[in-house]
C-alpha cells in the first residue's frame, strides 16, 4: 500500500501519510508522494481549490524523518553531487503553490513533522498534540524546518524550542502562531471541514492570486511589496470572479464563482 495516500474529495485534495507503524515518519516515498499530490492539485485548478495534509491514526501527525530508513542504520545520507534535499524541494514547491494548504494535525508533530505543519497555510489540531523540534537531543540542528518556522514564530519562542528540544502543547502552538484552531480529537474533522467551508465560499481566483502575491512579498522590501500590490490589485479587478462578486453584492445574492 502507498505510504502517501492521495484522495480527491470534490474541490479538495487530501493527502494522508500512511505509515502508522512508524508514527507517520517521513521517507523519500512520502516526500515524493506529497510533491506529486501538490502538482496534481495545481494541474486541476480551478476545480481543486484546497489541499489537506494529515496522518493516519490518532497518535502522530508526523514524527519527522525516519531515522532507521537505511539498511545500515545510517539515517542521514548525502548525495554530494546534488546540493538540494528532497524536503527542501517540497518546501520550494509549497512556496510556489497558490492553493491554500491545511494541516489536519491528528497527533504529535515533531522535527520534520513540525516543518510540515509550518509549511502549510493553516493548521487545525487536536488538543492533545505536542509540537517539538528535538533535533539537538540527538546531536543535530533543525536546519530545514527552521526555514519555515522563522516565518511564523517569534524569535525567542523559536530559539527556546530549537535549543532546548522541549515540546509545546497545542494551546502553546496557537500562542506561538503555529496553529489556528485547537479542538478535542472527536471534533477534528468537523473543525477542518468548518475551515474548508469558509475557504470554499471565497473566490478561487482571488485566493490563488492573493496567495501567489503574499508568498512573493515575504522576502521583499516595503517598496517592492507595494509595487507588486499596486500592479496586482488592479489586475484582480478584471477577473471574471471580481465581476461576479461585485454583481452578486449589488444583487444581494450568493456569488457563482467561475474561478477565473
Amino acid at each position: 500500500m502507498s505510504e502517501l495516500l492521495i484522495e480527491r474529495d470534490g474541490p479538495v485534495l487530501r493527502m494522508t501519510i500512511n505509515r502508522e507503524e512508524r508514527r507517520n515518519s517521513i521517507n523519500d516515498a512520502v516526500v515524493d508522494g506529497m510533491m506529486d499530490g501538490i502538482n496534481q492539485a495545481m494541474a486541476a485548478m480551478p476545480d481543486v481549490r484546497a489541499i489537506v495534509l494529515t496522518g493516519v491514526g490518532d497518535k502522530a501527525f508526523c514524527a519527522g524523518a525516519d531515522l532507521k530508513r537505511t539498511g545500515d542504520d545510517r539515517p542521514f545520507q548525502i548525495d554530494h553531487s546534488d546540493p538540494s534535499q528532497k524536503i527542501g524541494d517540497l518546501f520550494r514547491l509549497v512556496d510556489r503553490c497558490p492553493l491554500p494548504m491545511i494541516a489536519r494535525v491528528n497527533g504529535h508533530a515533531v522535527a520534520g513533522g513540525l516543518g510540515l505543519v509550518a509549511m502549510c497555510d493553516m493548521a487545525v489540531s487536536t488538543d492533545t498534540a505536542k509540537f517539538g523540534a528535538p533535533e539537538t537531543r540527538i546531536g543535530v540542528w533543525p536546519m530545514m524546518i527552521m526555514t519555515q518556522l522563522m516565518r511564523l514564530m517569534p524569535k525567542r519562542k523559536l530559539l527556546e524550542l530549537m535549543v532546548t528540544g522541549e515540546p509545546m502543547t497545542a494551546h502553546e502552538a496557537v500562542e506561538a502562531g503555529l496553529v489556528n484552531h485547537v479542538v478535542p480529537a472527536a471534533e477534528l474533522d468537523a473543525k477542518t471541514d468548518w475551515l474548508l467551508d469558509r475557504i470554499l465560499k471565497s473566490s478561487p481566483a482571488a485566493v490563488r492570486r492573493g496567495l501567489y502575491v503574499y508568498k512573493a512579498m515575504q522576502d521583499m522590501t516595503m517598496h517592492q511589496a507595494l509595487v507588486l500590490a499596486e500592479s496586482n490589485g488592479g489586475l484582480m479587478g478584471t477577473s471574471e470572479d471580481a465581476q461576479e462578486g461585485i454583481a452578486a453584492f449589488n444583487e444581494k445574492r450568493a456569488p457563482d464563482w467561475s474561478g477565473i
